[in-house]
């Protein structure tokens, strides 16, 4: 399956938008928007969210990802030595795991496997594009499988520092990464899957050598980066458990790159051009220099709606103007509020 959502930014203001992707072409409800503060113990941070789902689902919904998502050799050796991995993991994503653990009374060493087993799974596409105005924008399709239970724990977060939103993304509840987040008139980043082989095997290797979940490594770079060009350093240079593609859209005019990763560093950096013509990037889960498989290309439908668009007709609306299909699946979009909005901070 390929699965859910991001938008960009215009130029005076970031905007996000999201999209689930379900088994049929059917209206997707907003998730629901909470405050995580980022001033409470990392222990404590969620529990205001977990008020509003049933623990008995959250816990089925953990045990159905992991039985069908981990290996069971994994499973085996990770849930004995949960307690000592928590040692590699940096804060406060070893205590936001710990607290969320404690509160549905499920083993730190499931908790550990289910964000781990997200982590592998990213299929999606981005799209970075700057209109003729100059207005950057980003959209994106995050996919999953598990649409019955990740639907129903999809949530759009706000995370608060001392009153404000610090920064803002949308995940899964359970989840402490993020795969699609906003910096307020910053920045937004998108990541995307790329195939490294081995992922299990190679990924606790890496985290035992203390490299960065993919998606802890988006979250702790909307929590610190100041702009667009911070954010790509960071992104670009930090070892990380596995390979991936990061997609930044920034506030000014040619602020737009794909970062291909190996765990180690950059192999690629790809930016807009606009002067030079290239006025947007499309990054599914292949190299943008590789040709994609036949039966798996989103690149080339997405490249074509682009163009046939036209850059001096780019925007929100027309960005998601054309459904992404699959097989039988189908992405909805829909917006989140521009960051220039109030919201109450409960």
């Amino acid at each position: 399956m390929r699965r859910g959502a991001v938008r960009g930014c215009p130029l005076r203001g970031l905007l996000l938008a999201a999209a689930l992707c379900g088994a049929a072409a059917r209206p997707a409800a907003a998730p629901l928007l909470c405050n995580v503060s980022l001033d409470s113990p990392a222990e404590e941070r969620w529990l205001p969210v977990l008020r509003h789902f049933d623990p008995a689902f959250l816990r089925a919904a953990v045990a159905r990802v992991i039985d069908e998502t981990v290996p069971k050799w994994f499973h085996d050796v990770i849930r004995p030595i949960a307690a000592e991995l928590e040692s590699f993991m940096p804060q406060p994503f070893a205590g936001e795991i710990r607290g969320l653990c404690e509160a549905l009374g499920v083993s730190l060493g499931d908790g550990v496997l289910l964000n781990f087993a997200y982590e592998s799974t990213a299929f999606c596409t981005s799209i970075i594009a700057q209109d003729d105005k100059g207005n950057i924008y980003h959209g994106r399709n995050l996919d999953y499988d598990f649409v019955d239970i990740l639907s129903k724990i999809t949530i759009d977060v706000q995370f608060i520092k001392s009153g404000q939103i610090a920064y803002r993304g949308t995940t899964f509840l359970g989840y402490v990464g993020l795969w699609t987040g906003q910096s307020p008139h910053k920045f937004t980043i998108s990541g995307d899957e790329r195939e490294g082989g081995s992922w299990w095997e190679n990924a606790i290797a890496a985290f035992l050598n203390r490299n960065y979940p993919v998606s802890w490594l988006i979250r702790d770079t909307l929590s610190r980066a100041e702009d667009f060009q911070s954010a790509v350093l960071r992104l670009a240079d930090i070892p990380i458990i596995a390979e991936v593609y990061y997609i930044v859209g920034g506030v000014s005019p040619k602020e737009g790159m794909v970062i291909t990763r190996n765990r180690r560093g950059p192999a690629d950096l790809w930016p807009l051009d606009p002067l030079g013509g290239a006025w947007f990037r499309v990054e599914t889960n292949y190299d943008h220099w590789t040709t994609p498989p036949p039966c798996d290309d989103r690149r080339t439908p997405a490249m074509k709606a682009l163009n046939a668009t036209g850059q001096q007709n780019i925007n929100f609306d027309t960005l998601f103007q054309h459904s992404v299909y699959y097989s039988n699946e189908c992405c909805i979009s829909r917006e989140v509020p521009d960051m220039d909005q109030n919201y109450e901070v409960e």
